[in-house]
């Protein structure tokens, strides 16, 4: 609607400053070339406000668990704070049970706990050790998953896993955008054991080219992003449909996330594991 009007404004500039007695048509008039610059101007506002109000969305989702938004109520108070967010600072669970080590489960992943190092957004570690703990259903669908691409010649090489609630909070206080970082008021699906971080690599050795490295958070990164090349699209395309297969589910953002449907029944959890 905007841009119609400016539109209308700018043929009604060009019309009435036309003289009668001129046959060609003079260059763009100062007015003229303003108003495009505002048009422009407006247009890469209009842009910045929905990838915002996008960002937002998803965070949103990430906190409720996407379209698998069923909560467990059984012995869990919760309270919802002003902004709406789900409260669950006096639901944490702190034991470790029914959580399984992947790398007992298989020895066929890789691990590269980037929040294990500085190597990640934060630019600062979180976590004692390198470990990925998971739910055991998650632990299993992972397990077929892999198995499956290992024979087509990949397997899955894991960022992140089960992160504890109480890393959570450090996160949000070093970085306290929900737009990147949950808010631990409610809590992400990492909390509960049933979200996990991923990408491809070659069974032999070898990386494999996903168009952007784990948390790079820009369009490059979204599943809908078409801008790549074929084999790079073939990559994502094969991770996504394999993951699926298993039971889990992306969100829009971020070609690496992948949460395990059956969330619903999880708590969030503090428990820490153990490092060697």
């Amino acid at each position: 609607m905007i841009e119609r009007k400016l539109m209308l404004l700018i043929f009604s500039v060009l019309f009435f400053s036309c003289n009668d007695n001129v046959k060609a048509i003079p260059g763009p008039t100062a007015q003229t070339i303003a108003l495009l610059e505002r048009s422009k101007a407006l247009q890469a506002r209009g842009e910045k406000v929905e990838q915002s109000m996008l960002r937002k969305k998803d965070s949103i989702v990430m906190l409720i668990g996407g379209e698998s938004s069923a909560e467990s109520t059984d012995d869990t108070k919760k309270t919802i704070a002003a902004d709406g967010i789900v409260n669950t600072e006096n639901a944490v669970d702190t034991n470790d049970e029914g959580f399984v080590n992947i790398e007992e489960m298989s020895s066929e992943f890789v691990l590269d706990m980037r929040y294990a190092t500085s190597n990640n957004f934060l630019k600062e570690k979180v976590y004692s050790c390198a470990k990925c703990y998971v739910r055991k259903e998650v632990a299993e669908a992972l397990v077929k998953a892999n198995n499956d691409l290992l024979a087509q010649g990949y397997r899955i090489k894991l960022f992140d896993c089960y992160r504890p609630h109480s890393v959570q909070k450090k996160m949000w206080k070093i970085f306290p955008n929900p737009g990147y970082v949950a808010d631990p008021k409610g809590g992400s699906i990492h909390n509960k054991g049933a979200a996990v971080d991923i990408t491809l690599v070659r069974s032999a050795g070898g990386g494999v080219d996903m168009g952007t490295d784990f948390d790079h958070f820009g369009k490059e990164a979204h599943h809908s992003y078409n801008g790549h090349s074929k084999t790079i699209l073939s990559h994502r395309k094969l991770l996504r449909e394999t993951m699926e297969k298993h039971g889990f589910k992306t969100i829009r953002t971020e070609w690496w996330h992948y949460n395990f449907k059956s969330n619903g029944g999880y708590k969030v959890s503090d428990f820490k594991w153990k490092c060697d």
